[in-house]
């Protein structure tokens, strides 16, 4: 497959270097045990592989929801997966090495950040299959997956934000809501665009002046951490929104959430949060109080799905892209606050996701098809 979007996942991937830097050095941790499951019907000798990005596999997000997706289709096909934490840039090619070393047949790479290992890997040992999620792998700038044993799961994550920018501004009395991310990489500012796009698009259609704060689209360009750590600089990014008068506020970088919660609850004020990749309600009931929603992107099924199909020995390397209409990205439940949005919200957001999917409401981003 041949994408058009080259020079934006250039900025993917220049910038990821710049990110596990910012995370300092440090050696390959040892791969944890392995897990067996009951015996099922995989081709001889697979053994499916993970490497996470820096944040472990119980970040309550994107790493968590990939393991989940290798246990499900491992245990479905009765076979043993491996497991490697990354903490740093430094970690990356040895872990993956280090899997290559225990005869994984499938190595998944959970993040953007991992692409230019995994290319190099790939590119080296063709026997084996991997799947890159969050990148396309295009080291060389192509416009082209760099090896074709390479499986990317990427997501239009633009598409549930729209519907979450559209459901904050429902909500919304304040007339201002708010977002900051980690870095400005596409798949963070991803979400901050969809996000904006859908707060103009209730403007538009209710005649309404409810104003995003964080993220300018003209310039593609907002609040920023430096990083995806809930550390003090998430806790200023979210204070700086919160002190301008918000009432619902979207971070997007992994953990910083807990950042933005903590924020939220010392202002004392009813400001709703938003979550990111998984329905941060069911992850984290610490913060299910605060939660309007979560703008979910489907890992862990895309990730079952890769695993079960080359498990099978129908592996294939055609890039995964979720979207509204594959379910691969989605809105979730209003849970808790069901009961304090407007009766008429879901029914009008089911409608404009009808429109998304048929084309007739538009969402910019660099995914878009």
């Amino acid at each position: 497959m041949t994408f058009s979007t080259t020079k934006k996942f250039v900025g993917v991937v220049a910038a990821a270097g710049l990110l596990v830097a910012l995370a300092g050095c440090g050696s390959a941790p040892e791969p944890a045990a392995s897990e067996t499951a009951a015996a099922g019907g995989a081709v001889d000798g697979f053994k499916p592989c993970m490497v996470s990005d820096a944040g472990g596999f119980d970040d309550k997000s994107f790493n968590q929801l990939g393991f989940e997706g290798l246990v499900a289709a491992s245990d479905e096909l009765g076979v043993e997966y491996v497991t490697v934490q990354s903490d740093s840039e430094a970690d990356f090619a040895p872990n993956i090495t280090s899997l290559i070393d225990q005869n994984c047949t499938l190595i998944i790479t959970v993040g953007f950040a991992l692409a230019s290992a995994a290319g190099e890997a790939a590119i080296a040992n063709p026997d084996i299959e991997f799947v890159s999620i969050d990148d396309v792998v295009d080291n060389d700038f192509d416009g082209n997956t760099d090896a074709p044993n390479i499986k990317p799961i990427i997501f239009d994550t633009s598409q549930a934000a729209f519907l979450a920018g559209y459901a904050s501004a429902s909500y919304s009395t304040a007339k201002k809501v708010g977002t900051f991310g980690g870095m400005n990489f596409p798949t963070v500012s991803i979400f901050m665009d969809g996000f904006a796009q859908g707060v103009e698009y209730w403007n538009s259609e209710k005649g309404d002046t409810v104003e995003v704060l964080g993220w300018d689209r003209a310039a593609q360009d907002g609040v920023f951490t430096g990083g995806f750590a809930a550390n003090q600089d998430a806790i200023n990014a979210a204070q700086g929104l919160v002190d301008q008068g918000v009432d619902v506020l979207l971070p997007v970088g992994g953990p910083i959430y807990q950042s933005a919660a903590s924020v939220i609850r010392d202002s004392g004020r009813d400001i709703a949060l938003l979550g990111v990749d998984a329905d941060v309600f069911e992850t984290d009931p610490s913060v299910a109080d605060l939660l309007l929603t979560s703008i979910r992107k489907a890992i862990d099924v895309g990730v079952q799905e890769a695993v079960l199909a080359a498990g099978t020995g129908d592996f294939d390397a055609t890039p995964f892209i979720g979207t509204l209409e594959n379910e691969g990205v989605a809105l979730a439940p209003f849970h808790d606050f069901e009961s304090k949005v407007s009766p008429d919200l879901q029914g009008e957001l089911d409608t404009i996701a009808a429109g998304i999917i048929d084309g007739s409401i538009p969402v910019e981003s660099y995914l878009a098809q």
